[in-house]
This record gives C-alpha cells, structure tokens and sequence, in this order.
C-alpha cells in the first residue's frame, strides 16, 4: 500500500506546541512508513511554512534544507503539464483549490492508496485514493 502525505503532516514533526504533541507522534509514525510519496509541492509548502518569519516554532533554512534533503529518500512527484491539466480537471469535478487537487493529481499519479491530510474530507475516496486525516478522532485514524 502506497501513501501520499500532505504538508502538515511534515509541519506538524517540528511542532513544539503542547497541544500538538499527539499530532507530532501521529506524523512520526506515519513517517516511519517505507511506502511515502510526496511532491515537489509539498516540500515547496513545507519549506515556507517551516522558516517563515514569525512562526513560533521556526526552522532555520539549513535545518529545512537538511529535513528535505532526506526525504529524498521517498518517491517525489515533480509537477508537469499533465499533472497540472489533471489538477485542474479535478479542480472542475470536484470544486476543491487548485492546490488541494494538485495534491490529489500527484497523489492519483504515483498510484497510491491513500492521502494523508487533515486538509479533505476524511473518508471520501477519488478514482481510488482514500482520503485519511490521521487526527481524526477514530480508531483507525493511521492507516
């Protein structure tokens, strides 16, 4: 089984706020699976958000930089017109954000199972992909 991750769960391994701690071992676990895929968009989102300016638990640049370069370690989907033109076909089917469907484009591309996300709806399943937010209070959150 194949899974896509979205931004926040990588957002949310850094996270020092207390509140945020079940997040953060949730998104460990998930990341401790062999079978990732991400994109060059999530690692684009992750890098603005980790290091903006006023974050409370900012990352510095190399630190980032350092994060990213070992995810290298999972399959990246790269953005292409063919997946740009199936964001956008999904954008029209669906109604979700350009970049929410992006992520499904890239997602749906690299043939995974499921997307993990807390940014969809938990449950809804799109030519085969299940949406899953793991931080959903659910038995089965991670699958």
């Amino acid at each position: 089984m194949t899974s896509f991750i979205d931004t926040n769960i990588l957002l949310y391994l850094f996270s020092t706020r207390a509140s945020e701690a079940t997040k953060r071992e949730i998104s460990a676990n998930i990341m401790s699976r062999p079978d990732l895929v991400v994109s060059t968009q999530v690692l684009q989102e992750f890098i603005v958000q980790a290091i903006k300016p006023g974050r409370e638990d900012r990352m510095p640049l190399e630190e980032g930089r350092n994060f990213l370069i070992s995810l290298r370690r999972f399959e990246t989907v790269v953005l292409s017109l063919e997946l740009f033109d199936s964001a956008l076909d999904i954008t029209a089917r669906y109604r979700f954000s350009y970049w929410d469907s992006a992520i499904i484009a890239a997602a749906l591309a690299a043939k995974c199972d499921i997307l993990y996300t807390e940014d969809l709806h938990h449950g809804q399943v799109i030519d085969g992909l299940r949406i899953v937010n793991p931080f959903k209070d659910e038995p089965a959150g991670v699958i």
